[in-house]
């Protein structure tokens, strides 16, 4: 089943505030292509959608996966969808309490 995977505006913003810090330091073009694949790393786990870190006593179907050692990201497996909530980057305090 292709399970259609969603951003939160919580990730939207987390994806934003990265690319704010990234640009000065790395310049646009650079830090546009990480955060796009970063995005597209997220677009992909509808083909395998049970990875990483399963915390189900916290919120039934989430999930938390690294990215190659740069961020966590927090996510929802539905029935119908998979729900990107979070996305950590860098040394980022993981709060689970408000997925």
């Amino acid at each position: 089943m292709n399970r259609p995977v969603l951003f939160s505006p919580e990730a939207i913003t987390d994806l934003s505030d990265f690319l704010d810090y990234l640009v000065p330091l790395a310049g646009e073009a650079i830090a546009r292509r990480t955060a796009d694949r970063l995005i597209n790393h997220c677009r992909e786990f509808y083909l395998f959608p049970e990875r990483g870190q399963a915390y189900d006593d916290i919120r039934p179907g989430l999930r938390i996966v690294g990215y190659r050692r740069r961020a966590s990201i927090a996510f929802v497996v539905m029935t119908d969808r998979i729900m990107i909530l979070r996305i950590f980057i860098g040394g980022r305090q993981i709060r689970l309490d408000g997925l």
